[in-house]
């Protein structure tokens, strides 16, 4: 019997980003597959520590709870162990009362590929080959980040932000500002104010959010979001044109002009942000769970 997903957000989840795999990856490394795979079974019944974005998984099933009658959003675990081997990731999964039931055990190859399949909005791996791969098929895709701390917040509000060129939108204004600098970048932007900018990787998810957000209204909204960008004014027109064009709501937009980004996200107190630059990403890390997206010219 045919069952699809319907409505809900859908979080594609490598079991690395979920839970702390370092120790039996070294196994695998060092040993190889059947080292691995005998210390995966022996200590199948051993609870894994969590990974980095396993508070935000929890969070995000966690808005479940506020309509059980209608599941807002749905949680699939791609993984590289067997399902031989991925055993002690499901019992890991019943220990910490995750509502996760769906699953694709690959047995060492990218699982990124079922991303298309489960019709997953985001991606999110500790492998940047596959999140690589992901984003040149469309997905809004990114390398979750070593945590440096807990980030957990009691609030239920789950809150995303956002780089703007190259995440939500494409890299064709940041690539004038690589090859000609800022004023001919801020040339370009005022030049084109009134021109949409083209959509970036994480378009579509910035959509579902939206589309979810529509739902709710006011402060019943479980769902908060922002921009964060380095553009400052007059380069803020042609993004606030451009949202408006999508008919894409965003609840908040900072224009920082260059200033760090690290302390507004933690102001925002986000639960995970997103952004193309390695350097934004290093510094966010410290503060809440990040996602580096290696798109565009930042990454060429």
């Amino acid at each position: 019997m045919s069952k699809k997903l319907g409505d809900k957000l859908v979080v594609a989840i490598s079991s690395r980003a979920l839970f702390d795999l370092d120790e039996s990856h070294e196994i695998y490394e060092k040993q190889g597959v059947e080292a691995y795979s005998r210390y995966q079974i022996e200590n199948e019944e051993k609870v894994l520590e969590v990974g980095p974005a396993f508070s935000l998984v929890r969070k995000l099933l966690s808005l479940n709870k506020q309509t059980p009658e209608s599941p807002l959003v749905e949680v699939v675990l791609l993984s590289r162990n067997s399902a031989d081997t991925g055993l002690r990731i499901f019992n890991s999964i019943k220990h910490y009362d995750l509502d996760i039931s769906r699953a694709a055990f690959t047995s060492g190859r990218s699982p990124y590929s079922y991303v298309s399949a489960f019709s997953s909005h985001l991606f999110l791996s500790t492998d940047a080959g596959d999140v690589t791969s992901a984003l040149k098929d469309g997905f809004a895709a990114a390398t979750i980040l070593p945590k440096s701390g807990d980030y957990a917040s009691e609030r239920e509000e789950v809150r995303f932000a956002f780089d703007g060129d190259a995440v939500l939108f494409s890299d064709e204004s940041e690539r004038i500002y690589k090859s000609s600098g800022l004023e001919a970048f801020t040339q370009n932007e005022v030049d084109s104010a009134d021109k949409p900018l083209a959509g970036g990787p994480f378009k579509s998810f910035l959509a579902a959010l939206h589309r979810l957000q529509s739902e709710h209204q006011g402060d019943d909204c479980p769902i908060r979001t922002a921009l964060v960008t380095a553009r400052s004014a007059p380069a803020h027109e042609r993004v606030i044109k451009t949202l408006r064009d999508w008919d894409i709501r965003i609840d908040e937009a900072l224009f920082l002009g260059g200033m760090e980004k690290a302390d507004f996200l933690r102001s925002f107190e986000a639960d995970v942000f997103f952004d193309d630059q390695a350097f934004h990403c290093d510094a966010a890390v410290e503060h809440v769970a990040t996602g580096h997206v290696p798109n565009g010219v930042a990454n060429s």
